[in-house]
């Protein structure tokens, strides 16, 4: 049978070496500066899509203007605190999160596309949103087993992400119906 086994003895001694590394142990299965960088780009999309929502929320007009809105401002807010979420894990594992703006359309996954009505607001927003879900899918089956922490992370976001491209689909079908 398959028995659970740990050497208890080397895993105390390796926690006394590197204490500047925090949470990262000789027990992290990744490439820590390249997560750092994946969530460095994580990080920029969320940003990317917290400026688009805010322009949506504040150019959101007409019959339907005022529900819309309201929802593009929830999603900003949500979307701020995902950005929130990358950088703190940034950190823990000893990197520095990204905040330049001359480089956050580059290292975004979405664009940041003004839309020229309510609807095509929704439809860039629902791209975005879609494009997230497919990009931090990606990242999460990525990680794997080697950094469970970030990848729960990612897990979540992306679940949020799906509820805000559901949330949007409705709104468009309301809108175009």
């Amino acid at each position: 049978m398959n028995e659970f086994a740990m050497d208890l003895d080397q895993i105390r001694a390796q926690a006394r070496e590197h204490l500047d590394a925090g949470p990262v142990t000789a027990a992290y299965g990744k490439d820590v500066e390249r997560v750092i960088d994946v969530l460095n780009e994580v990080l920029a999309t969320e940003l990317v899509c917290v400026l688009r929502y805010k322009r949506h929320y504040y150019m959101a007009q007409g019959l339907h203007g005022p529900t819309v809105a309201a929802e593009f401002l929830q999603h900003a807010a949500d979307e701020q605190r995902h950005a929130d979420l990358a950088a703190e894990r940034i950190t823990q594992l000893g990197g520095d999160p990204d905040f330049n703006p001359a480089v956050l359309a580059k290292r975004s996954h979405t664009e940041y596309a003004p839309g020229k009505d309510l609807p095509d607001m929704i439809r860039e927003d629902l791209v975005a949103e879609r494009i997230a879900i497919a990009t931090y899918a990606e990242i999460a089956r990525w990680l794997g087993d080697a950094d469970s922490t970030t990848r729960r992370l990612i897990e979540q976001l992306l679940a949020e992400e799906e509820e805000h491209a559901d949330d949007l689909r409705s709104l468009l079908a309301r809108i175009d119906g």
